[in-house]
């Protein structure tokens, strides 16, 4: 049966870098990958044409598809906009409406780019972990938020940080089972110590353990957390984390694989319906300039064969073809070093498609 990919390019980079995760995906529907792919409007972008960051249009696109392929929202233009409206709550929208609240990051370490990593080699070679963030809950998502005057006239901003036993339980469940397919340890980062929050956090990551004595759960405030993914990142297997702590952690990790413009994503429902994306952001310094990674995007698409299509072995070819294109020495400006062949965005998804 034909699956329905929709294409949201977003803004700054995003229609660059989708551009050549699309081409990959035309490559393969060569090789008998059935789906078809409709654009829609999301972010800064959508807010031009209709006032808003996220259309009814592209939500019904959303809802009706069986998976999204997202590039990315925001930029400087945008900035001064009302909160309500900034292209931030396109995305933050389209997450809460589909109920994706399991995001998926690996920070998985190609031996090619070793040297390319802000750490020595021998603290990254062989990094493979994957931060199971909860994606729809905690403060991004909390009520009551927004500024206020207090009675002596000055102003005051507010967020409220809260998550239900049951929000808690499904991300939990997601970890552990990630981690059955891994090494079978979780490590789960929380502030239990002066955060009420996580504390509860903590207590039902013990409770939902017992569900899964195969898995080895540890827990680790998320200051430390941080510390730790510099010192020592080959410690880790599965994170799992609140919104915001996986927020900044996988952008951590994320340098610790040479560049953040090699970091794909998965945010997923309960039935593995999911929004593929890279985790980095719209870099409106150097849209249009035919200069990104679109590895990230890429690899977003290779989660979304093996995550929601069903398709594993067209998920490797796609993993497989990266890997073939950084041993020729093809790199894009982020990741860059003496001695490599130095590729535009488009060059670089010709490459990938080659490789195939």
């Amino acid at each position: 049966m034909t699956q329905k990919i929709a294409v949201l390019a977003g803004d700054g980079i995003g229609p660059e870098i989708v551009a050549e995760a699309v081409k990959v995906l035309n490559a393969l529907q060569k090789d008998g990958l059935d789906i078809t792919l409709e654009e829609g409007l999301i972010g800064g972008a959508a807010y031009d044409a209709t006032g808003t960051p996220l259309p009814a249009e592209t939500l019904t696109l959303a809802k009706e598809s069986d998976a999204i392929l997202l590039g990315a929202v925001g930029g400087y233009k945008w900035e001064s906009l009302d909160i309500s409206v900034r292209p931030e709550k396109g995305l933050l929208g389209i997450r809460s409406e589909l109920g994706l609240f399991a995001n998926l990051r690996p920070a998985l370490l190609y031996p090619q780019l070793a040297e390319a990593s802000t750490l020595k080699a021998d603290v990254v070679a062989g990094l493979d972990l994957m931060i199971v963030r909860e994606l729809t809950g905690g403060i991004y998502f909390g009520q009551p938020r927004g500024i206020r005057t207090l009675e002596n006239g000055e102003k005051q901003g507010f967020n409220t940080l809260v998550y239900s036993e049951s929000e808690i339980e499904r991300i939990a469940c997601v970890a552990f089972e990630t981690a059955q397919q891994r090494n079978k340890r979780v490590c789960s980062v929380d502030k239990a110590n002066v955060l009420e929050s996580t504390e509860l956090w903590r207590n039902t990551m013990e409770r939902i353990s017992k569900d899964y004595p195969d898995v080895e759960l540890s827990h680790m405030y998320v200051d430390n957390a941080a510390m730790q993914l510099v010192r020592a990142p080959k410690q880790f297997d599965v994170m799992v984390t609140t919104n915001m702590f996986g927020d900044i952690l996988s952008d951590c990790a994320s340098m610790l694989t040479g560049s953040i413009g090699m970091l794909p994503s998965a945010s997923l429902d309960a039935n593995r319906k999911g929004m593929y994306e890279p985790i980095h952001g719209s870099a409106p310094d150097i849209a249009g300039q035919n200069i990104a990674n679109p590895l990230a995007t890429i690899l977003s698409a290779a989660m979304m064969l093996r995550y929601t299509l069903n398709q594993p072995t067209m998920a490797d070819r796609v993993e497989q073809a990266v890997s073939v294109v950084l041993d020729k020495g093809l790199r894009t400006a982020d990741i860059f070093s003496a001695g490599m062949t130095k590729v535009s965005t488009a060059e670089m998804g010709d490459a990938v498609v080659a490789a195939l």
